[in-house]
């Protein structure tokens, strides 16, 4: 254990990963840092269900109250795919679905919801990265089929409806990447991506389900994307872009920056630059993945006072409602069965 006394339920403005399947005495000295407000997991991290359970249950115990969150969206992006969970589809094919159906592709999109989120909060992870809005033009490989649509419109009433069936199961929801990445082929985890269209063009488009989802949103995650004609850093690190998502589109949840170690944030320097960047355009939380040793620089170089008290308000709101079922109580659930079967019938289509 380290010197630092635990603090209990006080959640700081960093979230980090932990290295296996179990936690090392580094992960707990990092967890239990008072800077720590979340950890985030991995397909790493996961062996098999009674594994996942133990994780969490530890990490829960070394800092009662963090938030452990996912990125596990359905389709490719889905960390925890075997022992009972189930395998969910992209998001594009609810997209496809709206167009033969709207409303059987909104039923659909709150049966995936609610079970993602149903699933995972049974497993003791309490959010899941999602939903993804970028629009799907086409061009982006790393977005590609995790986008519902083209159409703003169908994404907006295809999260919406996803981020109902989290609700259903006491989970919060993220929308990712604000303003949009779904109009660059660059991939923002190896390169820096750069968009060249107006300010005008963006918020009539990628950015509308940000501001047609008002209050249904809890969370956002802004893109390692520069969108040059607005600013001449990533939309993470922007004070102008996360002034829009705050005043004129009115957000008033958590804004979390993307993956400090991504190759897109490397423009803002050190990961202790890019963190205190990221902060000061108006991030509440940076993300610090897949790099134990930046995480540690981060955790000591980064000052003690960005805690706060709104801090730890804001972010709790986002830890998950209610008491979640245990795996086998959820199995003979009637309404988890039939949101099952739902999703899985998205697979024929």
């Amino acid at each position: 254990m380290n010197a630092i006394s635990n603090p209990g339920h006080a959640l700081g403005p960093v979230m980090l990963d932990v290295v296996g399947q179990s936690l090392s005495e580094d992960d707990i000295r990092r967890i239990r840092h008072p800077l720590t407000g979340g950890v985030i997991l991995f397909a790493r991290n996961y062996a098999d269900r009674a594994q996942l359970c133990a994780l969490t249950a530890a990490i829960d115990a070394v800092r009662p109250g963090v938030l452990i969150a996912v990125d596990h969206e359905g389709g490719r992006v889905q960390r925890f795919r075997s022992d009972g969970f189930t395998h969910l589809p992209p998001m594009r094919r609810l997209g496809a679905l709206w167009d033969a159906d709207p409303e059987a592709a909104t039923r659909a999109a709150t049966a995936v919801g609610y079970v993602l989120a149903a699933e995972l909060r049974a497993c003791g992870v309490g959010l899941s990265f999602t939903p993804v809005l970028d629009l799907d033009y086409g061009v982006s490989g790393v977005i590609g089929d995790r986008a519902f649509h083209r159409d703003p419109r169908a994404v907006t009433h295809l999260a919406k409806s996803l981020n109902h069936g989290l609700a259903l199961a006491g989970m919060a929801n993220c929308g990712k990447h604000f303003p949009g990445h779904g109009h660059v082929s660059a991939d923002s985890h190896v390169a820096v991506p750069v968009d060249d269209r107006s300010l005008a063009q963006i918020l009539d488009q990628d950015a509308m389900p940000y501001d047609w989802l008002g209050m249904s949103l809890s969370a956002v995650m802004p893109a390692h994307v520069i969108y040059r004609q607005v600013d001449n850093q990533p939309a993470g690190f922007s004070e102008r872009w996360l002034s829009i998502l705050r005043r004129d589109i009115g957000f008033q949840g958590v804004i979390f920056s993307d993956d400090l170690s991504m190759e897109g944030a490397s423009v803002a320097g050190t990961v202790t630059d890019a963190a205190r960047a990221a902060l000061a355009a108006g991030c509440d939380m940076v993300l610090i993945c897949n790099s134990p040793d930046k995480a540690d620089q981060l955790l000591k170089e980064l000052p003690q006072d960005a805690c706060s008290a709104a801090l730890h308000g804001r972010i709790s709101g986002l830890l998950p409602r209610g008491a979640a079922p245990t795996w086998d109580v959820l199995q003979q659930d009637g309404r988890y069965l039939a949101a099952r079967q739902l999703a899985l019938e998205l697979f024929s289509l």
